[in-house]
């Protein structure tokens, strides 16, 4: 008898344990927070695309110079090699500079979005602290294989909470 109910007893601690659902990219693309960073990385990503043409222009000046004394008989070979040297160079610093804008985008998308997160983060906390939730998954990174029609959907909660919901 004792063993029994030593065994159903995770049982119906298991029965009180409250699951729910949300979906976090929905309530990010909803914060006016989140539309305020990607303005910023739109403007960020543009500055990065104009320098990015002004060295393809300057790459694609010194290639055309240097193809039209690559034929040039009178044109010395050390000429020639120096001017090879120099697109090398400039393609060198665009790869370099194309990576430093990458790390740089990414950085500074991070730094935006995690106090967005955070914020969502605290709101999905409190709802399932007042509901009395045991688990919360989020379905925009976690695939939930089944739902059944008891389950709960905190995604308009956690809205509500922010104040973005309509």
């Amino acid at each position: 008898m004792a063993i029994a109910a030593a065994l159903l007893l995770p049982l119906g601690a298991a029965a009180q344990q409250k699951v729910a659902t949300v979906n976090i990219q929905e309530i990010f693309h909803a914060m006016p927070e989140a539309a305020a960073a990607d303005t910023t990385m739109k403007v960020a990503s543009q500055q990065y695309q104009a320098e990015f043409k002004r060295l393809e222009g300057e790459f694609d000046q010194k290639y055309a110079y240097y193809q039209s004394i690559q034929a040039d008989s009178e044109t010395p070979a050390t000429i020639k090699e120096r001017r090879m040297q120099e697109i090398q160079q400039n393609d060198d610093s665009m790869r370099q500079f194309a990576k430093q804008a990458r790390t740089d985008l990414d950085n500074r998308r991070r730094a935006l979005e995690a106090p967005i997160y955070r914020k969502i983060t605290a709101a999905v906390a409190a709802v399932s602290s007042e509901q009395g939730l045991t688990y919360v998954l989020d379905v925009s990174t976690t695939p939930v294989v089944y739902r059944g029609a008891d389950a709960i959907d905190i995604t308009t909660a956690v809205k509500q909470r922010l104040g973005i919901a309509k």
